[in-house]
């Protein structure tokens, strides 16, 4: 098949087209974020205020089991995203149709392989988590959530997969549209299974998990029933082996390292906590306050990142270098202008948002540092977000982690530990972060402009995603 007629287009209307393009991707992507912040933000205030202090913090750590599993399981579709989105630029529609099916068994079958260990051992997992101080009938509620909670593992593998090969193929408000059913049944669940409507018993907190599970039920079966009846962008017409051995490995050598991506910084998130947990409560609890109120920024930040890694993927799929490269500058200009706003706005109005969070003088005094410090680097968020989207859509992952890891590494822990060594105050260990996104931007803008990305899948891979080779690789 031949390219797509994007990109032709897109050199014809030059930056004002791919403006526009990056606007439409993202602002449905910034909807669909934005609704699942604010149902988890009202998912964790209806436990707090129903179920008190000990269920959050059993649904904290349970929650956090929760997102590993789904951050493996992002390593599948990050493959998903860079292959779906360089056969559709091609104009393959059916290699792209193949590549979503087979990341669907791909997804699943890890999803199973996650949930049941995770359920089965939930106890032994959430009783690592006495790191951070659990009692013991804390920590059977945290194992109580983690077991309901990972029936939620399949359902939500199976539309983060749909709604990939979606977004990749340019459609990202049929995720939105999806996202808004499920949310609307999480929350529908929450005020039976947990407040008692209805009459209904409340479940605690098995049924705050259970919430979940029956929202990611729903965005599964509207994303197959859509998929199945081929109502979608990208459908489900049978053809090809769905379980070809080189695709696997393409999926695969994409996404692992974005899997150890994800994997590696939850190791040093909780390490970075641990250091500020070293400052007293206060401290723990003013950082997680301020990322809670900056979380804002971060989920338009993914939401561009989205945007960047579809049209690099689809140019390059197009044989449109310089569209692809066009496009993830304009996606980072784009990002930087709406982060910064944000950011801006956020730390103007610190002081009161802290004191509407908090009554405790010190922790509204240390919030508004934070916000400050994370409020101040904004701009090289939006680089990390965007350019690691563009690397990524490219199927350059490994430099993506490698940077991360540096920046991690390197900047965050590296100079909490020297802060906190030589007795500085919690207030230069929220520094600390300045260095680590510093050392990203530095590094993404770097590798974005080597343009090294833009040969990352090899000859085979292209000659596939362009239709010119047979389906089933030897060997």
């Amino acid at each position: 098949m031949g390219a797509s007629e994007f990109a032709p287009d897109e050199a014809a209307r030059g930056g004002t087209g791919t403006t526009k393009r990056v606007w439409a991707l993202a602002w449905p992507a910034i909807l669909t974020n934005l609704l699942q912040s604010a149902v988890g933000f009202v998912g964790g205030t209806i436990v707090s205020r129903e179920l008190g202090t000990a269920a959050i913090a059993a649904t904290g750590v349970g929650g956090r089991i929760f997102f590993v599993q789904q951050v493996l399981l992002m390593a599948v579709t990050t493959g998903t995203m860079a292959l779906v989105a360089r056969a559709w630029g091609a104009g393959n529609r059916v290699e792209a149709e193949r590549v979503t099916r087979t990341s669907l068994w791909l997804c699943s079958a890890l999803a199973i392989l996650l949930a049941v260990p995770c359920a089965v051992f939930a106890r032994e997992l959430v009783s690592l988590a006495s790191l951070w101080g659990l009692d013991g009938p804390t920590t059977e509620l945290g194992a109580a959530y983690v077991r309901w909670v990972s029936l939620s593992t399949l359902p939500f593998g199976i539309s983060l997969t749909i709604a990939t090969a979606l977004r990749a193929a340019g459609d990202t408000r049929t995720p939105l549209l999806i996202s808004i059913a499920g949310a609307a049944l999480t929350l529908f669940a929450l005020w039976v299974l947990v407040m008692e409507g209805f009459g209904v018993r409340s479940m605690g907190v098995a049924g705050a998990a259970a919430a979940i599970g029956l929202g990611a039920g729903v965005s599964a079966l509207a994303s197959l029933g859509l998929w199945r009846s081929d109502k979608l962008v990208v459908g489900s017409r049978p053809g090809g082996n769905d379980f070809d051995a080189g695709r696997m490995r393409r999926l695969m050598r994409v996404g692992a390292p974005a899997g150890a991506e994800g994997f590696s910084f939850q190791i040093g998130f909780v390490v970075f906590i641990g250091i500020i947990a070293r400052y007293g409560n206060e401290a723990n609890a003013a950082y997680q306050l301020g990322v809670n109120v900056l979380a804002f920024s971060f989920l338009v930040g993914q939401a561009f990142s989205i945007a960047a890694s579809t049209l690099v993927g689809q140019h390059l799929g197009a044989r449109d270098e310089p569209g692809a490269e066009r496009s993830g500058w304009r996606a980072m200009a784009l990002a930087i202008g709406v982060m910064v706003v944000f950011g801006a706005g956020i730390i103007g109005f610190a002081e009161p948002v802290a004191r509407f969070m908090s009554r405790d003088p010190e922790v509204i005094r240390l919030t508004v540092i934070f916000i400050w410090v994370l409020g101040s680097v904004q701009a090289l968020m939006a680089i990390e977000f965007t350019l690691g989207g563009a690397l990524r859509g490219a199927g350059d992952t490994i430099f993506p982690f490698v940077t991360v890891l540096s920046g991690l590494t390197f900047g965050r822990l590296a100079f909490a530990a020297l802060f906190m060594s030589l007795g500085k105050g919690i207030e230069w260990i929220y520094a600390a972060l300045i260095a680590d996104y510093v050392i990203k931007g530095v590094l993404f803008v770097s590798r974005f402009r080597s343009g090294r990305w833009k040969g990352m899948l090899t000859e085979r891979d292209e000659a596939l995603v362009l239709g010119d080779a047979p389906e089933t690789e030897a060997g």
